[in-house]
């Protein structure tokens, strides 16, 4: 081999810094993206849990006021009466006690009926991805 030729190779083997940081830029905003999306897929991954549970609980509390006639004193009560197994986290609180619930209206002209919750909602502080509040669902 002539020398110039070995040269040459030589200088070819290794990245100039250029490449290098050209390299690290493009594989930096690759990951700033794909961190973001991450966070994203969580954060709708839990509103899609939310709403899943409300819907439950919301289901299970027409269920229990067909079958008995009056509505549940409280969450507690569709666990007690075997309507779920147990009171399900919400999933921005990460605790089963952040549920909010809302009274039945009573039926003035029927003094027996008991007081009981007609609705459950969320306890979450914050806005959903589409803007409304945790609360709202």
């Amino acid at each position: 081999m002539p020398s110039g030729e070995l040269a040459r190779r030589r200088r070819q083997r290794g990245f100039t810094l250029i490449e290098l940081l050209v390299v690290c830029a493009i594989i930096g905003i690759l990951s700033a993206v794909a961190v973001a999306n991450y966070r994203r897929s969580i954060v709708k991954a839990k509103e899609a849990v939310l709403q899943q549970d409300l819907y439950t609980m919301r289901t299970l509390i027409n269920q229990y006021f067909a079958d008995k006639g009056k509505y549940p004193a409280d969450i507690s009560s569709l666990v007690d009466d075997h309507y779920l197994q147990a009171i399900p986290k919400d999933p921005f609180t990460d605790s089963p006690d952040s549920w909010v619930t809302e009274q039945a209206e009573q039926d003035e002209s029927d003094i027996t009926t008991e007081p009981g919750i007609a609705n459950v909602k969320s306890g979450a502080e914050g806005t959903s991805l589409d803007g409304r509040s945790y609360s709202e669902f």
